[in-house]
């Protein structure tokens, strides 16, 4: 199979002629971090914590990591937020920038695509890098769910629902997931229980291999009862979870319902930030390249079953990139629910307990802040490609709120076919 066109060559050149039309560049991650996330809420971590903040100490660890980066020469700061209110509001990527230290000549914008929102802030700056309007971008996200709560302030149209638009469950995000299991029955509380376990556990295992913390801004707190304190580690991990532990915990979103606390990802606090770069830039500077962009796409699908999204999406940018759901070595899967992963998982006919989906576990254990919860998923897939040469690329992929997906698919720059059981 022809590899994609932004695999393997830089493409990069410098200024085209007069007239001639300049040739897409290659767009790569560089490298991402993010707080440990907390959970929302006034005894949470970060109940005291301005979200602002948060995103501010990502941009600055990314900094005190790559000296090598000019702090000038970011062209962009691209930081989303779902709830843009607050301390999450007032085009929140330019307040960062500031608030950072950055040159005042860095510019920055607020971006929403709900749960998508820092998977849009990197495949938007990636676009601009492509074409040549940036060489390189600051992308992320930060929720602060405790201090705004999703859907806080928001007045959706009446006539979403008195002209038949959406069913009103559609506003629900639980009550999306208890229609996915009506609409796939094999997609049983059982397995969901299974899999949430399973999430669980491998997180569990990969914090103690020190997997995790290696991503991990630490973020000084405060709290009127606690005093300061240095949030190192996420916090709504459960350790030793079972499925069986979650069999009987209650269903808010329907009585006698499927989806529960445990089967789900909780109500976070955190943010996080990547450097993307035009592949040329970042060797000149001596940045990694962690991953390289091979495409994006999102799609559409009905409101109420959200948690369907990442199925069409992934199969446009797999058609879209000349490849198969088999060339695909590793797989970061946003955990919103655990019915929303096992949809992805039984329509490509993927074991839930692939080695190669999650191998960290996922959102069920370490949380789910919205809007950053992209770039978490990218960090993660940059560590597995440079721990798995054999395996050439991989792909993040989340639902989104009011019946959407997002998928990126990525090229291991640290790829060896000789390595053994290449994809």
């Amino acid at each position: 199979m022809a590899a994609p066109a932004s695999a393997s060559a830089d493409t990069s050149s410098g200024p085209a002629s007069a007239g001639a039309p300049r040739a897409p560049r290659n767009v790569v991650f560089v490298d991402g971090v993010r707080t440990p996330f907390g959970k929302a809420g006034p005894k949470g971590m970060y109940a005291e914590t301005r979200a602002d903040d948060m995103i501010v100490k990502v941009i600055r660890e990314l900094l005190r990591r790559h000296p090598e980066l000019p702090p000038e020469r970011i062209d962009e700061v691209a930081v989303a937020a779902t709830t843009q209110i607050g301390d999450q509001g007032l085009t929140i990527g330019r307040n960062a920038a500031l608030l950072a230290g950055l040159p005042k000549s860095v510019p920055g914008f607020a971006i929403d695509r709900m749960c998508a929102g820092a998977m849009t802030a990197v495949t938007t700056t990636a676009g601009g890098i492509g074409i040549g309007g940036y060489d390189i971008a600051f992308a992320g996200g930060v929720e602060h769910m405790g201090n705004h709560p999703m859907g806080e302030g928001v007045d959706p149209n009446p006539r979403f629902v008195s002209d038949n638009l959406v069913d009103s469950s559609a506003l629900v995000m639980g009550s999306t997931a208890e229609n996915l299991h009506d609409r796939f029955p094999k997609l049983t509380k059982q397995r969901t229980d299974a899999y949430a376990a399973l999430s669980q556990q491998r997180y569990e295992a990969a914090a103690e291999a020190g997997k995790i913390a290696a991503d991990l801004a630490p973020v000084a707190t405060r709290s009127g009862e606690h005093g300061w304190g240095l949030a190192t580690a996420d916090e709504p991990p459960r350790p030793g979870t079972t499925a069986e532990s979650l069999e009987g915990l209650k269903t808010p979103f329907r009585p006698h319902g499927r989806v529960t606390p445990g089967n789900s990802a909780g109500l976070n606090d955190g943010a996080t930030g990547c450097v993307v770069a035009d592949e040329h830039t970042a060797r000149e500077l001596g940045l990694p390249v962690g991953m390289r962009m091979v495409g994006y796409s999102f799609a559409g699908v009905e409101p109420e079953v959200m948690g369907v999204g990442p199925v069409p999406a992934t199969e446009k940018a797999l058609k879209r990139a000349g490849l198969t759901i088999d060339d695909i070595g590793l797989f970061e899967i946003n955990e919103a629910f655990a019915v929303q992963v096992l949809a992805f998982l039984d329509h490509f006919g993927i074991a839930e307990d692939d080695e190669r989906v999650n191998p960290w576990g996922g959102a069920i254990a370490c949380g789910h802040p919205l809007a950053s919860s992209g770039v978490r998923l990218m960090t993660q897939l940059s560590r597995h490609f440079a721990e798995h040469p054999e395996v050439r690329y991989g792909i993040t992929t989340m639902c989104v709120g009011f019946g959407m997906g997002g998928t990126v698919i990525w090229e291991n720059p640290h790829h060896d076919e000789t390595a053994g059981g290449a994809k």
